[in-house]
């Protein structure tokens, strides 16, 4: 089997770590290879608190995956999320020095590099910079400017930004593992990427990524990313809760929720209790489902309610920015019992529950299309799409050597050979970026 098609996506959790191995088939769905999964011990609220903690869980998670998969992984592209990410709207514009020539990448690029030499606050850093519409020469709404004429280019930006140290740290945990960082990526758009289809970004949609530590948010409309946030809650707030408000030990509370746990009150009837072992011998403990669903209940709603208030941020009740396709809940929160039903009282919008089946092929174990593999199945999409693009471009490099050289290799004014013109296809920022911080790691050894 050959390993160039392979490629690993690594979510680094609060509660878990997961490592996720898989290629693309012959219709272009994501095969995976191999999972491995291991608890998330230095982990807090999405951020790194104990390197070495989390250089084992790594570790852990990835030898799993190898033994499944029979593969031996070497690089892995990581997904980022905490409370320290925040993200701005910024306009930018250039000016062009001859407005007869075209719009090309390099214009582009230099707009969004013009981008990232913003200045943040201190310890902060630019991750993503997302361009959302153009404007040539004051014609505003342009999707893709390449090709058109114009002396001025502007745009506008959605900036996601975090800490520099908080980053550097999940760097440092992977080099540890013996890993390369073969890219970073924000978690909510790896698990939009995973469940939500192109109808819903066009018309609109907020995806909800309930995790452990933290809850993310991305928002899509006419299929460009809008607002994106996270919330520094998530399910393990709501077990914390269980554990203190029935004195049980974490385990148990966690148990309870999975099993018996409910968003919605209502529906427990007084009568209904669970017995739960004391320890080493003392009494077992009996709870009503009423009081365990009233617990849960609380907390969900204050963390719905904060992720509504972003969605309201954001303006959806404008007529323009309306979500058309409502709500979708991911991440191993979201299975949590009328969870759907309470997201749709407080928002009055439609929503649904997003499982990373759609660009799964139609063999893959049923596991591995949960919800709480939506992030590690994105950032598995995201490496194979990154491996592609360095073999097409190789395969380009390769052909466009071949070229005669009587033609012209993009001089003012003349023709440049399409394959050229691929292999000069924009790199992605992040790619950029994750190369700036291979090297800073390497320099820091």
């Amino acid at each position: 089997m050959e390993k160039t098609n392979v490629a690993v996506g690594l979510d680094i959790g609060t509660t878990k770590i997961v490592a996720m191995i898989g290629r693309k088939n012959e219709y272009g769905k994501v095969e995976v290879l191999g999972i491995g999964k291991s608890k998330s011990l230095g982990v807090h609220r999405g951020v790194v608190n104990n390197i070495t903690q989390t250089i084992q869980s790594i570790q852990q998670a990835v030898q799993e995956a190898e033994s499944v998969s029979d593969f031996s992984i070497d690089e892995a592209v990581v997904g980022i999320a905490g409370q320290h990410i925040r993200s701005l709207q910024h306009s930018d514009y250039i000016t062009r020095p001859n407005a007869d020539e075209v719009i090309g990448e390099d214009d582009i690029e230099k707009l969004i590099n013009q981008v990232y030499k913003l200045v943040m606050l201190p310890g902060e850093e630019i991750i993503h910079v997302l361009p959302q519409e153009y404007k040539v020469d004051g014609q505003a709404e342009i999707s893709e400017p390449i090709g058109m004429y114009g002396g001025r280019l502007e745009a506008n930006f959605h900036v996601v930004v975090g800490q520099v140290s908080s980053i550097r740290n999940i760097g440092r945990c992977i080099k540890s593992a013996g890993l390369e960082l073969g890219g970073i990526t924000l978690e909510p758009l790896a698990s939009a990427d995973a469940v939500l289809s192109q109808e819903e970004k066009e018309a609109g949609v907020a995806l909800i990524d309930i995790g452990g530590g933290t809850t993310d948010l991305a928002i899509f409309k006419d299929g460009i990313i809008r607002h994106t946030a996270v919330i520094p809650f998530g399910g393990n707030v709501v077990t914390e809760d269980i554990k203190e408000g029935c004195s049980i030990i974490e385990k148990q509370a966690e148990l309870l929720k999975i099993k018996f746990g409910s968003a919605w009150p209502g529906e427990n009837k007084d009568n209904e209790i669970v017995s739960i072992p004391g320890l080493r011998g003392r009494e077992p403990k009996e709870i009503t489902l009423k009081n365990l669903s009233k617990i849960i209940h609380a907390r969900v709603v204050e963390i719905v309610e904060q992720v509504f208030l972003e969605i309201k941020n954001y303006g959806h009740e404008e007529q323009k920015k309306k979500l058309i396709a409502g709500i979708v809940l991911t991440g191993g929160g979201s299975q949590l019992k009328h969870l759907k039903q309470l997201v749709e009282y407080i928002t009055g919008m439609d929503t649904r529950i997003g499982y990373p089946n759609e660009h799964l092929a139609g063999d893959s174990d049923t596991d591995t299309a949960s919800p709480m593999y939506a992030t590690a199945v994105g950032l598995l999409m995201n490496a194979l799409e990154k491996k592609a693009r360095i073999f097409e471009e190789d395969t380009v490099f390769d052909s466009s050597s071949v070229i005669s050289d009587d033609v012209s290799e993009g001089e003012e004014g003349k023709e440049v050979p399409p394959a050229t013109r691929l292999k000069k296809e924009r790199k992605s920022i992040l790619d950029k970026w994750s190369e700036k911080l291979k090297d800073f790691l390497d320099n820091a050894e």
